[in-house]
């Protein structure tokens, strides 16, 4: 019978030995490699949160200057000593009753768009051209003389009588401070105020007191 070759048992000992060895370096090199990449999943997420709160600001002014230029226009009425702004956020999302084309001396539908006859509002007030195009009316509806209209386009909603029209979906969530509270200057506060007068909004910024990565407030933004 043919006998197994056998090792010394220090030997043994000896690769038992590497084993653990090799077993402690590899989960000391992983816990490193995990350690140095929680900073970097850290700045990824805030830079997607300083892409959102960007896109979120530039939506909100959007829909004020879309609503300025409305008011301009006498196309909408406004309280006296609004200068053309809204009252509030909360009024670009319920919307407003827009004259009609017959009673605004001429001034029509693409003059208050700024784009062709085939502008539709988007989901935040920013036109979108083209009947292609997606959002229309916040709800995908305009409201013209009573009578719902799905898919209509700012030309089509302002004919011979009123219409509404909404500026913005919705109010946004402040993705620092997790909360749709909005820090608002009126036209008539200081540029660098941060209490709201409350006869208008002519501006919005983030609440938040917290640096950026460009090492400015997420406040002056």
């Amino acid at each position: 019978m043919r006998r197994q070759k056998s090792f010394p048992r220090s030997r043994r000992r000896s690769t038992a030995g590497l084993t653990l060895i090799e077993l402690i370096l590899a989960c000391g090199i992983l816990l490193i490699l995990s350690t140095a990449a929680i900073p970097i999943a850290q700045m990824t997420i805030q830079r997607q949160r300083e892409a959102e709160l960007r896109r979120d600001l530039r939506q909100m002014r959007d829909a004020i200057d879309r609503y300025k230029d409305a008011a301009d226009k006498n196309l909408i009425r406004t309280e006296v000593g609004s200068q053309g702004y809204p009252p509030d956020l909360q009024t670009l999302v319920d919307g407003v009753t827009v004259a009609a084309t017959g009673n605004t001396n001429g001034i029509s539908a693409s003059a208050l768009a700024g784009a062709s006859n085939t502008t539709q509002f988007g989901s935040v007030g920013t036109p979108q051209i083209g009947a292609g195009a997606p959002g229309g009316f916040a709800g995908g509806t305009s409201t013209t003389g009573g009578t719902s209209q799905p898919g209509s386009s700012l030309g089509q909603a302002l004919s011979d009588t009123p219409s509404k029209v909404r500026f913005l979906r919705k109010i946004p969530v402040d993705p620092m401070t997790g909360k749709a509270d909005w820090g608002l200057r009126a036209v008539q506060d200081d540029p660098d105020s941060d209490s709201w007068g409350g006869h208008n909004v002519f501006d919005v910024y983030s609440q938040s007191q917290a640096m950026g990565i460009d090492g400015t407030k997420y406040s002056d933004w």
